[in-house]
């Protein structure tokens, strides 16, 4: 399951969605590799092919361009891919990071989120009313969907060579009439769109053959290939926000409320989402989440007074235990190699600037072979520089760290 980056403040000028229902246009894909081009993917189309780059990932900096968004950048085994302007795509080598192909933007407006597709080949970006995606391989565009003028894409996935889309109304005045529609990854093509019950704020997930979205009150779980129903979550169930990875599937509350109560985890079976014993959270709110193959949930957690720092805290999803905690003051982090990589907190004057990496069933506290390792101190980690993690595809060596303050990327060893 791969995942749309939320660009946060975005939300409140453009919503997220999908498809109108009974639109004649609203699934239409237009293919600049095949030929069936209209003139923005014609303009796309005459972007520069990929470069090869040969070797293993290097240590880097490089200045981020003024189009080139904030923390909507992702990276396959061979390259860092961001997204530029409203629905733009630039890649750049592992090498030196240097742009080695460029997808231009069809018009002017906010990016809302880029997903890298590594399997599929495919880098997927929104601009609001238009759904995009850029040929990894080639350094082309491969197609775009483009909405009527009264409607805009929200959340978006991709997973098993098709991309998942949510779609609403643009105006917050009209009831939201949300729809999700399956789009081929290869060249746009509408493989199914449907009415859904589903929050325009939350991307659905998918994996295993399936695809899911929630209403806060209800889960559902489609056929991936059909779109049909094939489950629902039980009355009672209370469901924000969904986090999967792995065959695991969760429920937690969500980043986006204004509350100062939050329902409890909840682990759902991703087949007739029955609910499954689950680990006792600690009640304060959730902020971000990840989740291991082997079944670790790493869920950052905040006061709802004071989200300037919060707590990463480990939960084992099989035993219905939590491991460990961290407390840090950054959501930013990733999975690689069976340990959990953030940011140490910008208010801990001894330990500030660095990278931690932390094994993920024994935590900070681990000595040996599993202990917690940290890197050197740099420019870029320390707090103030607003640092985000682009980890590689593979088995990566490197990671590539992202600061919106004096934008730029880094690569730089994992510790």
């Amino acid at each position: 399951m791969r995942r749309v980056r939320v660009v946060r403040g975005v939300l409140g000028a453009v919503l997220f969605g999908v498809t109108a229902v009974g639109c004649s246009d609203s699934g239409d894909a237009r293919s600049a590799e095949s030929g069936d081009t209209t003139a923005s993917s014609q303009h796309a189309a005459s972007a520069s092919a990929a470069t090869a780059v040969q070797g293993s990932w290097r240590s880097w900096t490089k200045d981020l361009s003024g189009s080139e968004g904030v923390r909507v950048c992702g990276a396959t085994a061979h390259q860092v891919v961001c997204a530029t302007g409203a629905d733009g795509v630039v890649g750049r080598s592992r090498a030196d990071g240097a742009v080695t192909w460029t997808v231009p933007a069809t018009g002017a407006g906010k990016n809302l989120g880029l997903v890298v597709d590594k399997a599929d080949e495919r880098a997927v970006t929104s601009g609001g009313r238009t759904l995009r995606a850029a040929n990894l391989r080639t350094g082309r565009a491969a197609w775009t969907l483009r909405l009527p003028a009264d409607r805009v894409y929200a959340g978006f996935v991709a997973s098993e060579g098709v991309v998942y889309a949510l779609d609403t109304w643009s105006s917050f005045t009209r009831k939201a009439d949300v729809a999700l529609g399956a789009y081929r990854a290869s060249d746009g093509k509408r493989l199914w769109h449907r009415t859904v019950d589903a929050d325009r704020y939350e991307s659905p997930v998918a994996f295993g053959g399936r695809v899911y979205t929630t209403g806060s009150s209800k889960v559902t779980a489609r056929n991936a290939r059909t779109g049909d129903a094939l489950a629902t979550t039980t009355s009672g169930t209370t469901c924000p926000h969904l986090i999967a990875g792995g065959d695991y599937l969760v429920c937690s509350g969500s980043a986006n409320t204004a509350e100062d109560t939050f329902p409890a985890l909840r682990r759902l079976d991703p087949g007739d989402l029955r609910p499954l014993p689950t680990a006792k959270d600690s009640g304060q709110k959730p902020e971000r989440g990840l989740i291991s193959a082997d079944g670790v949930l790493m869920l950052f957690e905040v006061s709802p007074e004071d989200s300037s720092g919060g707590d990463w805290n480990a939960y084992d999803l099989d035993h219905q235990k939590k491991l460990w905690s961290y407390t840090t003051t950054t959501d930013q982090a990733g999975l690689v190699g069976g340990r959990f990589l953030t940011f140490t907190p910008r208010n801990d004057r001894a330990t500030r600037g660095h990278l931690i990496s932390i094994d993920l069933h024994a935590g900070p506290k681990a000595t040996g072979d599993a202990a917690p390792r940290m890197s050197p101190a740099y420019p870029e980690t320390v707090g103030s520089a607003y640092p985000a993690l682009v980890l590689p595809g593979g088995d990566p060596d490197h990671v590539v760290i992202e600061t919106m303050v004096h934008h730029i990327l880094r690569s730089l060893p994992l510790p």
